[in-house]
């Protein structure tokens, strides 16, 4: 196949379900404001990826054949970005029913993962590790896009419903801090993997 449909299926919903910024976001909001009420955001969360793949498949790719050093680049500065969040996952602190401001919405959550390093880092490991060589750019673009957002409308809803339910069940106790050092080492663990096991080239 001109894309490793199912590899890359595997590889994404290892990337969509571990921590990192954009589950953060969501755990946080559904802990701080309700599962309810934050579906706006993940709905806004879930499209906004697309505005990262579509321009990566159409310019990076053919830019990487001319400056292959750049995708190498890109997703070491973005794994470097994403170590130094996991200081502020592990200082997070979960307020459930203490929120005076209304939750962010759609157009909030749709800029989330364009300044967001890990779904760079994510995207670029998806068309150089599984795309073979020669495959057009709409197929192999296309192809991605629905992978990960297939993977994007079951795995967030999830984030953002445990953000829910673990705040009202460890806010305030002592498990808290354990949990968010937990996450927040689970996100260095989803770097090394994006730098050292990004899917296997063909």
């Amino acid at each position: 196949m001109a894309v490793a449909t199912t590899s890359f299926l595997i590889f994404a919903a290892s990337q969509v379900g571990t921590p990192g910024p954009a589950n953060m976001a969501l755990l946080a909001t559904g802990a701080r404001y309700g599962f309810r009420a934050a579906l706006p955001f993940v709905a806004g969360v879930a499209l906004g990826k697309q505005l990262v793949i579509w321009p990566v498949g159409f310019g990076l790719m053919e830019l990487a054949e001319q400056v292959p050093w750049l995708f190498t680049a890109l997703k070491y500065a973005s794994a470097t970005y994403i170590c130094w969040l996991t200081w502020k996952v592990a200082n997070l602190r979960l307020a459930p029913g203490r929120a005076a401001d209304r939750a962010p919405g759609f157009w909030a959550g749709l800029i989330v993962h364009p300044l967001n390093p890990k779904a760079w880092a994510m995207i670029v490991a998806g068309f150089t590790g599984f795309v073979a060589t020669g495959t057009s750019t709409f197929d192999a673009t296309l192809t991605i896009a629905l992978c990960l957002l297939s993977c994007q409308l079951v795995l967030h809803p999830i984030w953002t419903f445990a953000g829910d339910r673990i705040a009202h069940a460890v806010a305030g106790r002592a498990a808290e801090k354990y949990l968010m050092w937990t996450l927040a080492g689970l996100t260095v663990a989803s770097v090394l993997f994006v730098l050292f096991g990004g899917g296997a080239h063909i």
